[in-house]
């Protein structure tokens, strides 16, 4: 698995292009996702969306891939695509931002930058309770660092870090608006590119993966209001490992908040929440510290279409 991983990464890391045409990969998503599965709604698939561009202010607090306070440009996509038929369900979640920003005396920076994608298939086993199996795949596009007066640190590259998770359990649907899954059964692995950012990330030195045994726990929730025109996303993980390190819980919390103020303006709140006690914090002497929560928000205002 390490040398599959290593040698896709390492491709991907050295390939300019390849960068390039991943951040296109964002916007062209964004438009032709919604047209090529509109066929497919009449066979028992439906599907949402909220995808856009934004001028934002973005705050970092502890965010260890990088980043800087500032008024930012970013383009993103939030879009669920879902299948049903008799016992059997399969739900597709992807969220992916990109964003710079540009300052005369920095230059351009990134700003936001994050590949979330959840796939889940279930078997009915009750009116609300499925037997599933979950892939979870969280990464990002490019480089990130962390800045120091006239200096900057390289912190995290294009698919580094990366987190899988894959699993089996029980999921749990209420109503349509909210999924709860668990699992006692799940494998993570944590993965760089490059081993300079392996003891950065919780792997051991010289290593590419860190495979982990535990159970994870996550919770989805979509809701539209006041007519579709506010729209809320959350998706909360939680996962602990099955080793010397069994309670010490790994958090990641994606908020998306969108308001149609018109067809095409729409006002966003975006935010994520992190734990993880595997990444420990660096002061600006190099000094190395525990890990601590890690939160990022943005707040935006601009063009949008909800499919």
């Amino acid at each position: 698995m390490e040398s599959v991983w290593h040698f896709f990464s390492t491709f991907a890391a050295n390939n300019p292009k390849l960068r390039l045409n991943m951040k296109k990969t964002l916007f062209l998503l964004a438009a032709l996702l919604p047209l090529s599965l509109s066929a497919q709604d009449e066979e028992g698939w439906s599907h949402d969306g909220l995808t856009g561009f934004n001028l934002s202010q973005t705050s970092f607090t502890n965010w260890s891939e990088g980043g800087e306070n500032t008024v930012a440009d970013n383009v993103y996509l939030n879009y669920s695509l879902n299948y049903k038929k008799g016992k059997l369900s399969w739900t597709n979640d992807l969220g992916a931002n990109y964003g710079q920003n540009f300052t005369d005396d920095n230059g351009w920076r990134k700003s936001l930058d994050n590949i979330n994608l959840a796939s889940k298939f279930g078997h009915q086993i009750t009116e609300k309770l499925y037997y599933a199996a979950l892939l979870d795949f969280k990464s990002q596009f490019a480089d990130g660092y962390k800045y120091s007066n006239d200096s900057k640190e390289l912190t995290s590259k294009l698919l580094t870090p990366s987190y899988l998770n894959l699993s089996v359990g029980l999921d749990y649907k209420p109503n349509s608006h909210i999924a709860v899954y668990y699992s006692p059964v799940a494998g993570k692995l944590t993965m760089v590119t490059d081993t300079l950012f392996s003891t950065r990330y919780g792997i051991d030195a010289g290593k590419y993966v860190k495979p982990q045994l535990g159970s994870i726990f996550k919770v989805n929730a979509n809701y539209k209001f006041f007519e579709d025109r506010l729209t809320l996303k959350s998706a909360l993980d939680l996962f602990t490992a099955y080793d010397d390190t069994f309670g010490m819980v790994d958090v990641n919390w994606d908020m998306l908040i969108g308001y149609n103020l018109t067809k095409l303006l729409t006002l966003t709140f975006q935010s994520t929440l992190k734990y993880d006690d595997d990444i420990k914090t660096k002061d600006d002497d190099g000094n190395i510290h525990g890990a601590k929560v890690q939160f990022k928000q943005m707040i935006g205002l601009g063009l949008s279409y909800k499919f």
